[in-house]
């Protein structure tokens, strides 16, 4: 019998991390968390670019993508049309609807996992809103991944994928400008400041960022500040250099979500730093906070705050 502790969940929501390592750690969390060995369709909403394949690589370790960013597989990219062709021991299948309509008709992509789940197979589905209305069934479990990453378990009152797509395809926008924000943070702390990442690592609030410090160090906020500032206003573009780096101007720099930016930094809207450390005694760390928007918020009611707000005016 399925868990019927996982019946009374509507959804769950986590901070979507801007590491590689850190969104593949989380998936492997989620896995544990909320899949059940019966579910079979496994629905991923999300843009491109937002680190769907990492947190995919997390839930499921080992599993082949169709359309993997490191290798290229022409076998896997047709499997729509020989879905059991040289993969008669796989368990379970993955395959990216937006990426494989370039090669094969929607109904082929039906047909496919039609037949993959006749033979009580577990198939992933990247863009799964994309394929919902012609597969004409809901998924067993969704994850939509934006800002923040959603789980939820449709009933036959939903969610639909296409719901799920909406919150975070709008939410995206503020995980790309809080991550480029954060890029220059790092930027002028390092290059100006002479604080070294050695000093502090990078964690995660609602529509902002925070570097943890393991101590405090005396730091001139308004000079990091107006730096931050002035930076953004150069437009400077950013831009994807490999998966370990950014470009930034003429600058090449190391990111481990290089692929999770605004395009220019003039698209960083209503960026502020709050202006001293904020220590927080769980982790006894000394929290630098950068946040985009209502920045008049209480910092301590922040996440609640935040969610009301965006889900009234969405």
């Amino acid at each position: 019998m399925r868990n019927l502790l996982q019946e009374y969940s509507v959804s769950s929501q986590y901070y979507a991390p801007r590491g590689k390592e850190r969104l593949i750690f989380l998936g492997e969390q989620i896995a544990h968390q909320h899949l059940h060995y019966n579910d079979k369709l496994i629905g991923i909403v999300g843009d491109a670019g937002s680190g769907k394949s990492s947190l995919i690589k997390g839930m499921f370790p080992g599993l082949e993508l169709s359309n993997d960013d490191d290798v290229m597989n022409p076998r896997k990219i047709m499997q729509a049309r020989n879905p059991f062709e040289d993969l008669t021991d796989a368990s379970t299948y993955h395959i990216d609807v937006r990426f494989q309509m370039a090669f094969v008709q929607m109904h082929e992509i039906v047909d496919f996992v039609k037949r993959v789940l006749a033979q009580n197979r577990r198939v992933i589905i990247e863009h799964f809103n994309l394929l919902y209305p012609a597969l004409g069934m809901n998924a067993d479990i969704i994850v939509g991944i934006g800002e923040e990453i959603i789980v939820t378990r449709p009933s036959v009152f939903g969610p639909l994928p296409e719901s799920i797509y909406t919150i975070v395809h709008q939410s995206q926008k503020y995980r790309k400008m809080a991550h480029s924000a954060e890029e220059l943070t790092m930027l002028v702390l390092e290059d100006e400041m002479g604080v070294f990442t050695d000093f502090y690592y990078s964690s995660d609030v609602r529509c902002g960022f925070l570097l943890r410090f393991y101590n405090e160090i005396d730091l001139d906020f308004n000079y990091l500040a107006d730096r931050i500032h002035e930076l953004i206003a150069m437009n400077l573009p950013i831009a994807y250099y490999d998966e370990e780096h950014i470009k930034v101007g003429e600058r090449v720099l190391p990111c481990d979500g290089a692929r999770i930016h605004v395009r220019n930094t003039s698209e960083i809207e209503d960026f502020y730093l709050v202006r001293k450390f904020i220590y927080d005694s769980k982790t006894k760390t000394y929290c630098l906070v950068g946040l985009i928007g209502d920045v008049d918020s209480d910092l301590s009611n922040r996440n609640t705050i935040h969610f009301f707000k965006r889900s009234n005016n969405d």
